[in-house]
């Protein structure tokens, strides 16, 4: 932690790139509370706008009192919220186009979308995480990936191509008693880590099957919406991905790529996923299973 002084905060740089990203890169560094958690993860969605708000809207936006927005800067090693925000005036993206507010709700959904989109790319610029996870994911024999409620269609996704170049995936997409069972017995079937993608509201049985998860010995990698998600102190390894909340239910584009971008980092560690490819194929057209 800085020296909490302007000077010290404010060694942190403001370079080039996604400022949502080096937003990340600042929070990270610090160990928060619950609620500090929340005003970041609160900044980093509003990245463009954080900027120019002050600590009573910061605070309204997250959901937390003003007093806990300015505890926030200070565990930032800031004096106190203004030098906070003259640091996240210093990273601010360019201003919008003048022609943004013309765009109705619904494109504005999908231009939000397209953002987090960029803010993956941004992320991936350090292709280690996603290395290290495919690796991780490859090992395992078998390969639990779970994903409950809002993210079962995420982890389904994963599973379903997954299954086509690893020999043992175990899709847990149901909660209740029996998820820890599928959990031991996957451990007992040798499962040396296990995948969940983790998307709001959080249900509290995924948090508890990830602390069952590493007490039963497995390294835990997380697709999560943020890496101030309730299930960050349960993962070995957390890999961000944003939701759109701009409609009544949020979207999940950027989770899904980046389920897509660890199945191929996945198959680079996998030297016969090709040879699985190619007999799935050959199989499939035998059967007349697609009709192009």
């Amino acid at each position: 932690m800085s020296s909490g002084t302007d000077s010290g905060a404010d060694s942190h740089p403001a370079g080039g790139g996604d400022p949502s990203a080096r937003l990340l890169k600042l929070f990270e560094a610090h160990r928060l509370t619950p609620t500090q958690r929340r005003i970041a993860h609160c900044l980093v969605r509003k990245a463009a706008e954080a900027p120019f708000l002050s600590s009573v809207e910061v605070a309204e936006l997250a959901g937390v009192s003003q007093p806990s927005v300015t505890r926030f800067a200070v565990a930032l090693g800031f004096d106190g919220y203004p030098a906070l925000r003259r640091h996240l005036r210093e990273v601010a993206p360019a201003a919008a186009p003048a022609d943004a507010a013309t765009y109705n709700e619904y494109q504005q959904a999908v231009h939000a979308e397209i953002d987090n989109l960029r803010h993956l790319a941004a992320l991936l610029a350090d292709p280690e995480p996603v290395t290290r996870a495919g690796a991780l994911l490859a090992a395992s024999r078998p390969l639990p990936v779970l994903g409950l409620r809002a993210a079962g269609a995420q982890a389904r996704g994963f599973a379903y191509f997954a299954a086509k170049v690893h020999p043992d995936v175990r899709l847990l997409d149901e909660g209740g008693t029996v998820l820890a069972d599928r959990i031991d017995a996957a451990v007992r079937a040798g499962a040396s880590a296990l995948l969940c993608f983790a998307l709001p509201r959080h249900p509290r049985e995924v948090v508890d099957a990830l602390r069952h998860a590493q007490e039963a010995g497995l390294t835990v990698v997380t697709v999560a919406d943020s890496a101030f998600a309730p299930v960050a102190a349960h993962s070995d390894l957390l890999l961000p991905a944003a939701v759109g909340t701009g409609l009544a239910f949020d979207t999940a584009c950027a989770p899904m790529l980046l389920g897509r971008v660890l199945l191929e980092s996945m198959c680079d560690d996998l030297p016969d996923a090709q040879a699985r490819l190619e007999e799935f194929d050959a199989h499939a057209a035998t059967r007349g299973v697609f009709v192009d």
